[in-house]
């Protein structure tokens, strides 16, 4: 559980900080920037699994 929300949050500060240091991207970009983390962060949660296994 608290991996789950470690993650949330991991991935709550990277799309704040793309918010702030990329002011001027459009809507699109915004919501682009978040979906590809979070398929990563799908990724990265897929290989780890794999890997304990």
């Amino acid at each position: 559980m608290i991996s789950k929300i470690l993650e949330w949050f991991t991935w709550l500060i990277l799309v704040i900080i793309w918010n702030y240091g990329f002011p001027k991207a459009t809507p699109f970009e915004d919501v682009l920037v978040a979906v590809v983390l979070s398929m990563l962060f799908i990724l990265m949660k897929k290989l780890r699994k794999n890997w304990k296994n």
